[in-house]
């Protein structure tokens, strides 16, 4: 009973027409995760051609007269070591293009289902001192510390909060109009500044 009640405390403040909207496309919950992966992914995959193998330049035998098959580089592509067909030349693109209302649509509802599970804490304006031992106190504070993956939305990302937060393991900050589903849906625990959450009512039209 007592979690209840504390849940409910983390997500009172939370605007409703962002933190509490009806899940109605959650294919467009999973578009939006799969690109964010997508276009992140580097496209390190790459084959050879037949032109582009080395050697191959003499032919393996002659013609006629040994009873094999006749063959004139040892780069075709049904030889061992010899070219790839169809295989990635590295220029490929993964990338996915959602539009942006779509990508706020979704943006939405992950937050309302980080809000449902209780994953959400609005915390107070973090004043960065670019020590470590400071975030790993706030951490502590707020009980999230132990937590795989945690993430802190703040209006803007300084240096500051860069040094602070970048030997913390698990945790991610993020300026709040940089949130993205992937993080959000992965996310423990969500832990919003005030001034982050005004910011993210207005990017999101919370007050449309």
């Amino acid at each position: 009973m007592a979690e209840a009640t504390k849940t409910t405390k983390q997500v009172a403040d939370l605007p409703e027409a962002i933190f509490a909207v009806t899940m109605q496309n959650h294919e467009l919950l999973k578009l939006a995760y799969e690109a964010y992966l997508a276009n992140g992914r580097p496209n390190l995959a790459k084959t050879l051609r037949r032109g582009e193998v080395s050697g191959g330049g003499k032919k393996p035998w002659k013609q006629k007269g040994t009873g094999r098959a006749r063959f004139g580089s040892s780069r075709n592509p049904i030889w061992r070591k010899g070219g790839v067909v169809f295989g990635p030349l590295g220029i490929e693109n993964y990338s996915k293009t959602i539009s942006t209302s779509a990508k706020r649509v979704a943006l939405r509802q992950a937050l309302t289902l980080a809000a449902q599970a209780g994953a959400i804490i609005v915390i107070d304006d973090i004043q960065p001192t670019g020590k470590t031992k400071d975030m790993v106190a706030l951490l502590a504070k707020h009980e999230v510390a132990n937590h795989k993956h945690v993430v802190v939305a703040v209006e803007h990302k300084t240096p500051e909060l860069v040094r602070a937060s970048r030997n913390i393991q698990n945790l991610i900050v993020s300026q709040a109009t940089y949130l993205n589903v992937y993080n959000i849906l992965n996310a423990d625990k969500l832990l919003i500044a005030k001034s982050a959450l005004n910011a993210i009512n207005t990017w999101l039209g919370g007050d449309k």
